[in-house]
């Protein structure tokens, strides 16, 4: 069973997209992908809020996003919220590990 969070960092015009830049040019994204337990960590913009940027961030399960949050990578992504003075929205789910095969009929592959 995983558990995604979707983040939705907000700020004032292009600061949430600044914010995603920096992340990502810095190596921070690269060395979350590489933490053993980390599913996917990737940042998406929506197309009818230019200030927002969506998060999606999977785990493997509960302890592998504990160790995350006690790790130094929390203090970079804590100062560049601050930074760019961001507010975020949290949603969270876990897996069920299935889909039923009736839901399936409606998937394109």
């Amino acid at each position: 069973m995983s558990i995604t969070v979707n983040i939705r960092y907000h700020g004032t015009g292009d600061n949430a997209r600044r914010f995603a830049a920096e992340m990502t040019e810095s190596g921070t994204v690269d060395k979350i992908r590489r933490v053993p337990g980390n599913l996917r960590y990737e940042y998406y913009l929506p197309l009818e809020d230019a200030e927002t940027v969506l998060l999606i961030d999977s785990w493997e399960n509960q302890e592998a996003i504990d160790r995350h949050h006690a790790s130094e990578m929390m203090a970079v992504i804590a100062a560049l919220r601050e930074k760019y003075d961001l507010h975020m929205e949290v949603e969270r789910y876990v897996s069920d590990d299935g889909m039923p095969e009736h839901d399936r009929e409606f998937i394109r592959t």
